[in-house]
């Protein structure tokens, strides 16, 4: 018996090393995971006396690809990199639900709110919503769409090529015969594998995304070239025309030096050909270049970790993605020096340019597609402290931005006022937009957060799910529940 028990101990031993060395080369899986992706520094917006400065001037512009990417750390049971965090990207990640008029000489409407700030004590929250029009997939105008995809040998894992083609297939299937399809793909060398398909002839073009097999080195292919060139000779004025890079984030495209990639980036778009880029898996994620070049592309940057990421961003979302409503959209605020003693924009930190650039009409800013919804909060400390100023004047809001048809340079202006509201959905969509820039905060490590744990962000951001029919709000709840046990 004493035999039996001690053998046991050795087998109980040995599993146990087993476990400790499977969990010492997960950790350092993870670390490595954070090591070998590279994020943009971003520089916290820090509070301004408004008798120093009151204007406020940013591109109102905001991907979503930092929400996901965020979601897919916590899940791993890692707390994201600082850098990784970018508070507006998170904000702006959901659907809000009050009704936003839209209607005249502008293509989108703005709706502003201002309520004690639920995370701080003592300052005040301005919410401002701008909403471009719904549009109907029917209703989409063509698109001459260049997908530039990624087929290098660290393209094969599960969540990467196999996961692209099955995104790409819901695009795909969205598509009819008005629009016109391209495919390049780079890895050792760069390939035209479809030049200017149908869009309704979905066999095809499904069949050249699925025989797609990632192999060998990424070494230099022309392949941004290669698309744009493809792009240019397919393009019409009356089209979306537009490259889609879909990769992991190995940027060796034919273009090594990313200064020189911005500025050949830059001179397509100025020539009507955007860009827009989706990244896939981990390890050697470039968020950096990924963010920057579709900035400078006048498109957007998303992440994607699931199907149901590639469906919000690809079907749902189709018309925000890849349709401009009004083009470098530009958000000026002007703070009301009577009421407002310090503000603070809650993100956008890489948006930020000055009332210089804001008046020039040359000062390339980002645009807005059709469905989109931008908010954004700023935090107020007021002159009278803790009494709520009402039916008063703190802020004015100028959008400035061009149309899309002429060309011509358009203004709005909006007063935010603090006056109580009835209006339950904007209640809710406050507090929860509230609730999402506290959980940005905290992942950040920020000092504006003070005390707040996750579990009271949990607890608070659970009253004002509102209708959520798409289950985005829950899942948010979901991701904070997660983070309990990594950060209370």
């Amino acid at each position: 018996m004493l035999r039996i028990v001690k053998r046991n101990n050795r087998y109980i031993c040995i599993i146990m090393a087993v476990c400790l060395c499977l969990a010492l080369a997960s950790c350092a899986k993870q670390e490595n995971l954070k090591v070998s992706e590279q994020y943009t520094e971003i520089k916290q917006n820090q509070f301004v006396l408004n008798e120093h400065a009151d204007l406020l001037s940013f591109s109102l512009k905001v991907d979503t690809a930092a929400y996901t990417n965020v979601s897919r750390y916590i899940d791993k049971g890692l707390l994201p990199p600082v850098n990784s965090v970018r508070t507006e990207e998170l904000i702006n990640y959901f659907d809000y639900d009050a009704d936003t008029e839209i209607g005249g000489e502008h293509p989108f409407g703005v709706t502003t709110y201002v309520d004690k700030s639920p995370f701080a004590e003592n300052k005040y929250m301005a919410y401002i919503r701008v909403k471009t029009a719904d549009i109907d997939v029917d209703d989409l105008p063509p698109s001459n769409l260049t997908f530039l995809i990624d087929v290098s040998g660290s393209m094969m894992s599960y969540d990467k090529l196999p996961l692209l083609q099955q995104a790409f297939s819901l695009l795909v299937e969205n598509l009819s015969d008005k629009d016109t399809v391209s495919i390049v793909s780079y890895g050792d060398t760069s390939k035209v594998l479809l030049d200017s398909a149908n869009g309704g002839d979905k066999e095809k073009i499904l069949s050249v995304i699925h025989s797609l097999e990632a192999s060998g080195s990424t070494a230099g292919a022309n392949g941004i070239q290669t698309a744009y060139e493809l792009a240019k000779k397919n393009f019409r004025a009356d089209m979306n025309n537009r490259v889609i890079l879909a990769t992991d984030g190995d940027f060796n495209v034919g273009i090594s030096d990313t200064e020189a990639l911005k500025t050949f980036i830059s001179e397509k778009r100025n020539e009507g050909v955007y860009l827009s880029v989706l990244g896939f898996g981990t390890g050697n994620l470039r968020d950096d270049i990924m963010e920057t070049l579709a900035a400078n592309g006048n498109g957007n940057y998303s992440y994607i970790d699931t199907l149901m990421t590639a469906e919000k961003v690809l079907v749902e979302e189709m018309g925000a993605n890849m349709f401009v409503a009004a083009k470098d959209v530009k958000a000026q605020l002007e703070f009301n020096k009577e009421y407002v003693k310090e503000f603070r924009l809650v993100g956008y930190e890489n948006r930020l340019m000055s009332s210089e650039e804001f008046g020039d009409e040359n000062k390339d800013a980002g645009e807005i597609g059709a469905g989109t919804d931008i908010v954004v909060l700023v935090e107020l400390v007021l002159e009278d402290g803790e009494v709520a100023i009402t039916d008063e004047e703190l802020l004015k809001v100028c959008i400035r931005y061009k149309s899309v048809e002429t060309g011509e340079q358009k203004e709005l202006k909006v007063s935010v006022i603090n006056t109580p509201t009835d209006n339950i959905a904007l209640e809710n969509d406050f507090n929860f937009a509230c609730s999402v820039a506290a959980y940005a905060e905290l992942l950040r490590n920020s000092d504006f957060i003070g005390n707040t744990t996750a579990k009271e962000i949990a607890d608070f951001s659970e009253k004002y799910i509102g209708d959520d029919l798409k289950g985005y709000r829950k899942s948010f709840l979901e991701l904070v529940l997660k983070t309990l046990s990594l950060k209370s």
